[in-house]
């Protein structure tokens, strides 16, 4: 399926996309980035591709290859594993580093917009060179990652 960016969806999902300048002021509420420059948020923002998916579609599938990275601008998301809903995230939250921090593997959860959602896009080719220019925003990926691991090995308490 083509987008509006001209871009293929792989999963063919009910969505849009624009090939147009994402808000510097959406992308100043995104705890990741808040250690950038302004002129490193008006590169970013040209950068970026705005898609907007509709409540109740999927924005990733789990167990699919990661294409994309995406800052969440507006609304309100559902983390779920294994069918089982375990976060929900919003305004200001990120989802996809994992398939394209590891490309050999597949998502590890699917994302099912809530509301209506609007999301900044990162493609995978654009991801890795962003992550390597800007240290501060690398190093709080690892934290998250970190912070995710830890949590997936604490016991389940009853």
């Amino acid at each position: 399926m083509r987008n509006l960016a001209g871009t293929v969806d792989p999963r063919g999902a009910a969505c849009e996309s624009q090939a147009m300048a994402v808000s510097i002021d959406d992308l100043r509420e995104v705890n990741l980035l808040h250690g950038l420059k302004e002129s490193d948020l008006v590169s970013l923002a040209a950068d970026l591709a705005e898609r907007r998916v509709a409540a109740g579609e999927p924005i990733v599938d789990e167990g699919t290859g990661g294409v994309a990275f995406f800052f969440i601008l507006e609304g309100e998301t559902s983390v779920s594993v294994a069918g089982e809903e375990v976060a929900t995230l919003k305004r200001g939250d990120y989802v996809g580093e994992l398939a394209l921090l590891d490309p050999e593997g597949p998502r590890s959860a699917t994302v099912t917009a809530k509301t209506d959602v609007v999301l900044a896009a990162m493609s995978a080719w654009q991801f890795r060179p962003f992550v390597l220019a800007h240290s501060d925003v690398a190093w709080l990926l690892l934290q998250r990652l970190a912070r995710r691991l830890r949590e997936a090995q604490a016991p389940v308490s009853a």
